[in-house]
C-alpha cells in the first residue's frame, strides 16, 4: 500500500513521515493554512532519504511555473489538484518526472485520465481541502488503466475501512494526522500508516502488481 503524507510545512515532520514508512511526501504551492515556498520546500527535499517520492500539489497554476518550481525544488512529481485541461496536464506531464492528477469523486475526468498523461489519479471528495469523507459507493471499481490513490477524510480510524471497500494502489492524508494545520501528530501517522499497511496485507488481490505503471520504480532513480 503505497502512502502519501501531504501538507508537509516543515523538515521535523518530513522526517518524521518517513521513519513511519510514509513513501511520499506532499508540499502545497496552492493558497492553504499548509502552503510552502519553493524555497521551503527545496530545504526539506534536499534532507530527504532516497526512495521518497516528492510531490509538489498545485491548483490551477500556469503550467510552465508548475514545470518550473518542481525543478527548482528537485521534486519527484507534480499533483495538479485544480481544473486543470487535459492539454495542459499532458504538456506538464512531458516536462516533470510525473504526473498525479486528482479529481472529484464522480467527475466524467476520470473516464478520460489517459488524456491527461497522469501516472496516477487522486479522487477526493467535493470539497478538496476539507478532510470530509465522500460516498465510496462513487468509485465504481472501474479499472481506468493507472493507479488509484484515494483521499478525502481518512484518518487512522476510517482508512482499513476505505482500502477495503474500494481497494486503491494508495492512499493519501494531511488533516487526518495533523494536530493542527501544518503540525503533523506522531502517533496519528504511526497509526495511519500501520492500519493503511496492515489492511492491504489481509487482501489477497491488490489492486495493481509490482510491474505496473508508476510508481513502482520511483525507488530505483
Amino acid at each position: 500500500m503505497f502512502v502519501k503524507i501531504c501538507g508537509i510545512t516543515n523538515e521535523e515532520d518530513a522526517l518524521l513521515a518517513v521513519a513511519m514508512g510514509a513513501d511520499a511526501l506532499g508540499f502545497v504551492f496552492a493558497p492553504s493554512k499548509r502552503q510552502v515556498t519553493p524555497q521551503q520546500a527545496r530545504d526539506i527535499v534536499r534532507r530527504l532519504p532516497g526512495g521518497v517520492l516528492s510531490v509538489g500539489v498545485f491548483r490551477n497554476d500556469a503550467p510552465q511555473r508548475v514545470v518550473d518550481i518542481v525543478h527548482e525544488v528537485g521534486l519527484n512529481a507534480a499533483q495538479l489538484h485544480g481544473h486543470e485541461s487535459a492539454k495542459d496536464s499532458a504538456w506538464i506531464a512531458g516536462h516533470v518526472p510525473s504526473v498525479i492528477k486528482a479529481f472529484v469523486a464522480g467527475s466524467p475526468g476520470l473516464d478520460r485520465i489517459r488524456e491527461y498523461r497522469a501516472a496516477a489519479v487522486l479522487v477526493e471528495g467535493p470539497t478538496p481541502g476539507s478532510g470530509e469523507v465522500f460516498d465510496w459507493t462513487l468509485l465504481d471499481g472501474s479499472d481506468r488503466g493507472v493507479p488509484l490513490l484515494l483521499a478525502g477524510g481518512l484518518d487512522a480510524d476510517n482508512v482499513a475501512g476505505a482500502i477495503q471497500r474500494v481497494r486503491p494502489w494508495g492512499v493519501d492524508v494531511s488533516s487526518g494526522v495533523e494536530s493542527a494545520p501544518g503540525r503533523k501528530d506522531p502517533t496519528k501517522v504511526r497509526n495511519f500508516i500501520n492500519n493503511a499497511r496492515v489492511a492491504i496485507a489481509a487482501d489477497e488481490e491488490p489492486q495493481f502488481s509490482d510491474d505496473g505503471p508508476f510508481p513502482y520504480d520511483w525507488r530505483d532513480e
